[in-house]
């Protein structure tokens, strides 16, 4: 992954990447043709996925540049049922500087962030007042998170208070039944009914990819949720047996590109739950590379979803300089 490197460059805080704005995705009309003539084989997906790790390693200042890359692209999460301000208070302060100030300076980074913090609706608050100032936003689960089975109106509604308390983009999760029951217009309707209460906060469709069953639903249901509007598509709430991997990640990549060949609008893409390695970033970064181009290694199109995942970062990078590894206890995240 030499050349990887080395076409991508080690300048990776978003301060110094080119400023670009992408429009939003503003969704199109069902076209059931092609829903239904969207395919997934299963096994040469398995196959190039697993090839990948194998294919790529990444060594010494490259190493460094794609993990400081892949924190600028993390939303630092926290849901739990014990939440507090004070532990939101401490999340965000990580947030705003994830890794060791001297490691930082090391890095000749001194201003890198994570993308976003992703809390509950009732933690906005405390997010929005300890990131004030410092331009990370704060991302919210919403409509009935992690099982969306509430009242439609009543998720609709949580979107709207969510928005209306300053959370700037949205985590929403479909309605599972739906696709596993081939009711591609019962998805797009509440996609897009979604995707118009968010109003100006950008939205993820949480897929929940490890209950749809089939890759070919994973790619239908990708392919759905776009022409409805979403701004992102992500795997999973983090709270399925299985959440993220990386032919789920392929599948939904290749639904993205093609979606951008047809309409010119790009989507992002953020994998969540059980990415907790360095080494898994990585994997997943280089996937994003191959097949979408080097446009989306940035956190305006990918997020990673995690909170462990950072303190093994840190720990890698304290690494790089010193040469030696860092008990993890030493790197907590909140």
């Amino acid at each position: 992954m030499s050349e990887l490197g080395t076409q991508t460059g080690v300048a990776l805080d978003s301060a110094q990447l080119p400023q670009t704005v992408e429009p939003r995705n503003p969704g199109m009309a069902l076209d059931m043709d092609v829903v239904m003539n969207t395919r997934a084989n299963r096994s040469a997906i398995e196959r190039r996925a697993k090839t990948l790790p194998g294919r790529r390693s990444v060594k010494k200042e490259y190493q460094a540049a794609w993990l400081a890359r892949a924190i600028s692209c993390i939303d630092l999460t926290t849901l739990s049922g014990d939440d507090t301000a004070g532990r939101v208070a401490r999340l965000c302060a990580k947030a705003k500087q994830p890794v060791r100030a001297d490691l930082l300076e090391a890095l000749g980074l001194p201003d890198l962030t994570t993308g976003a913090v992703c809390v509950y609706h009732d933690m906005i608050p405390p997010a929005l007042k300890a990131l004030e100032g410092s331009g990370i936003p704060v991302a919210v689960v919403s409509t009935g998170f992690p099982a969306g089975l509430s009242p439609f109106h009543l998720r609709i509604a949580e979107i709207e208070e969510s928005v209306k308390a300053g959370a700037e983009e949205i985590d929403i999760v479909i309605s599972r039944r739906l696709v596993l029951s081939g009711d591609w217009q019962g998805l797009y309707n509440e996609m897009k009914t979604m995707r118009e209460a968010c109003g100006d906060a950008h939205v993820k469709a949480i897929l929940a990819t490890g209950e749809l069953e089939t890759l070919q639903n994973v790619a239908r249901a990708s392919q759905v949720c776009m022409m409805a509007g979403a701004d992102f598509i992500k795997t999973s709430t983090g709270k399925e047996p299985v959440n993220a991997t990386l032919p789920v990640s392929l599948v939904m990549m290749r639904a993205m590109r093609d979606y951008y060949e047809a309409t010119g609008y790009r989507v992002g893409y953020k994998p969540a739950g059980g990415i907790s390695k360095a080494k898994d970033a990585i994997n997943y970064l280089a996937l994003v590379k191959e097949e979408l181009g080097d446009r989306w290694l940035r956190p305006d199109l990918f997020r990673f979803g995690a909170s462990s995942l950072l303190g093994d970062i840190e720990r890698q990078l304290e690494h790089h300089l010193t040469g030696a590894y860092s008990a993890s206890w030493r790197h907590a995240v909140a």
